[in-house]
C-alpha cells in the first residue's frame, strides 16, 4: 500500500492533469488540506514536494503552491541526429533536445550501466543474430535536474564496440560526440535510421524509475541504426514519460514519382 502522502500527491496530480486545476491556479494551503482531513502537516507537505519534483507545481513564499505552465521538452526528430552536432561537436542527442528547448543541461544527467547479455528475440531480430547471442547492452537513465525524463538502452554486436568507450560505464555520454562518434571513429559511420513509436501504460518498474503516477502513459521508442551498406550498428529501446515530451519532426516531403523518373 502506498504511503498517505503518495496517495494524496497522485490524487492532486490527477486533478491537475484533468484540468480541475489549471496552469497558474494555486493549490489549497497546507493547513486547509489538514483541516479537510487529508492528513497531517508533514503528509501534505510531502505530497506537495512530490508534485514539485515531478514538475507539476512550483512553491514559493508569498505565492504558495501553484500549478506550472506545461512546457514539455522538445524531442527533436531528424535534426537531433545531425552529424555536425556529434561528429564535429559534442551535442549528443539528449543535449540537442535541451538546446532546442532552451533548457539547461549537465552531461552527468545521463547515467548508464553497461553489460554483456544474451540477445532477446527483438534485439536478435534487429541485428540479424540468433536469439541468445552475446550483445552489449548500454542502459541510460536521462534526467532533467532531479526528474527522470526517459530511459534508453542500446544494443550492440561485441565486434563493433569491444574495447571502445561505448562499453565504459562512466556516467554521461561516451566521450566527446557520444556513441555515434565512437562508432564513426571505429569505421561504422551511421547513414540512416528507422524509428518506431508505441504508446502504452507504464509498468510498475518504469513508473518507479521515471517517477510517474500509477496509470500514466509512456512512449516506447525502437530505433534501428544502419551504416550505408545496411549493417545494423545499434538497436535501441527507449521509454519516455509521455507528458514530459513534445515530439517534433521536420523533413523534406518526398516525391517518389519524380525519383523514379530521374532514374530512367
Amino acid at each position: 500500500m502506498a504511503p498517505k502522502w503518495r496517495e494524496l500527491a497522485d490524487r492532486l496530480a490527477a486533478q491537475i492533469r484533468s484540468g480541475q486545476y489549471q496552469p497558474g491556479d494555486q493549490l489549497p494551503q497546507i493547513r486547509e488540506l489538514v483541516e479537510a482531513g487529508e492528513g497531517s502537516k508533514s503528509t501534505v507537505h510531502a505530497a506537495y514536494k512530490a508534485l514539485e519534483s515531478e514538475g507539476l507545481v512550483t512553491s514559493s513564499r508569498g505565492h504558495g503552491t501553484v500549478v506550472r505552465e506545461p512546457k514539455p521538452l522538445k524531442r527533436l526528430g531528424i535534426a537531433r541526429y545531425d552529424k555536425a552536432k556529434w561528429r564535429d561537436g559534442d551535442e549528443v542527442a539528449f543535449i540537442a533536445d535541451r538546446v532546442a528547448s532552451g533548457r539547461t543541461y549537465q552531461r552527468n544527467e545521463q547515467t548508464q550501466t553497461v553489460r554483456k547479455e544474451k540477445a532477446s528475440a527483438a534485439v536478435a531480430e534487429a541485428h540479424g543474430l540468433p536469439e541468445g547471442a552475446d550483445v552489449y547492452a548500454r542502459a541510460r537513465v536521462v534526467k532533467e535536474g532531479a526528474q527522470p525524463t526517459h530511459t534508453l538502452t542500446s544494443y550492440y554486436r561485441p565486434e563493433h564496440v569491444e574495447g571502445t568507450r561505448i562499453v565504459d560505464p562512466t556516467p554521461g555520454p561516451a566521450g566527446r560526440g557520444g556513441g555515434f562518434r565512437v562508432l564513426y571513429d571505429a569505421g561504422y559511420e551511421i547513414d540512416r535510421m528507422k524509428e518506431e513509436l508505441f504508446a502504452r501504460v507504464a509498468t510498475a518498474e518504469e513508473a518507479h524509475l521515471l517517477q510517474l503516477s500509477p496509470g500514466e502513459w509512456v512512449v516506447e521508442l525502437h530505433r534501428t541504426t544502419y551504416t550505408a551498406d545496411g549493417t545494423v550498428v545499434e538497436f535501441a529501446i527507449g521509454v519516455h514519460a509521455a507528458t514530459r515530451f513534445a515530439w517534433a519532426y521536420e523533413f523534406k516531403v518526398p516525391d517518389s514519382a519524380n525519383t523514379e523518373d530521374e532514374s530512367k
